[in-house]
């Protein structure tokens, strides 16, 4: 995921003219790593928990910053380096109910093991030939999804799969990757306003 932070500062245009949207930072300084459950949960990419995205194929605002445009720009002969564009302000990031859960149950089972100090995650499948083999399941067609029901689980060996259901505060963790972002974002609300600052972004492979 690439983009950035944008602000509408009143203080930065002429008495008289609209204030306009400005780049305020590169969410390459913000260290946003590779995230499906965030990406899914905000944008609706990679949606393999399901949410009822907040914020799915908007576009390109049609006010968006010069820097933005032009990066964007530099992007368009390359159309898997720039997809899925979108943007989100502060104030609908507020108004987030994080305990929320997604719609439906993880496409992907997770996967724990037993440790001394009790069963911890270890990762997430959206297919697992051990369980399929265990439950009796026929084998995959290539690109065919999966759905497990809700609350199941199978103990394979040493490792557990559960079918769950995560809530909005598991894929957006509060002390993780995303703090950065939304420390900016409420910094610069404070300033100028919570209608006033949006995050802007799009994806590459």
């Amino acid at each position: 995921m690439s983009g950035f932070v944008e602000c509408r500062a009143w203080h930065l245009h002429e008495e008289g003219e609209e204030s306009v949207w400005r780049a305020a930072i590169d969410l390459i300084f913000l260290n946003v790593n590779r995230d499906y459950d965030a990406f899914g949960c905000l944008f609706g990419v990679r949606n393999y928990a399901n949410f009822r995205p907040l914020a799915a194929d908007r576009g390109l605002p049609v006010d968006a910053s010069e820097t933005v445009r032009a990066e964007l720009d530099r992007l368009a002969p390359w159309q898997d380096q720039a997809y899925g564009t979108t943007w989100i302000t502060w104030a609908e990031l507020k108004a987030v109910d994080w305990n929320e859960p997604a719609e439906r149950a993880d496409s992907r089972l997770h996967q724990y093991r037993r440790t001394a100090d009790g069963w911890i995650l270890t990762g997430k499948r959206t297919w697992s030939p051990q369980v399929a083999q265990a439950i009796g399941l026929p084998e995959q067609e290539p690109g065919q999804a999966q759905e497990w029901p809700e609350g199941s689980e199978w103990l394979v060996g040493d490792t557990l799969y559960k079918s769950e259901t995560i809530r909005r505060r598991d894929a957006v963790l509060e002390p993780g990757d995303w703090k950065p972002v939304w420390t900016v974002m409420e910094a610069l609300a404070l300033l100028h306003g919570d209608d006033s600052v949006r995050l802007v972004v799009w994806f590459g492979n």
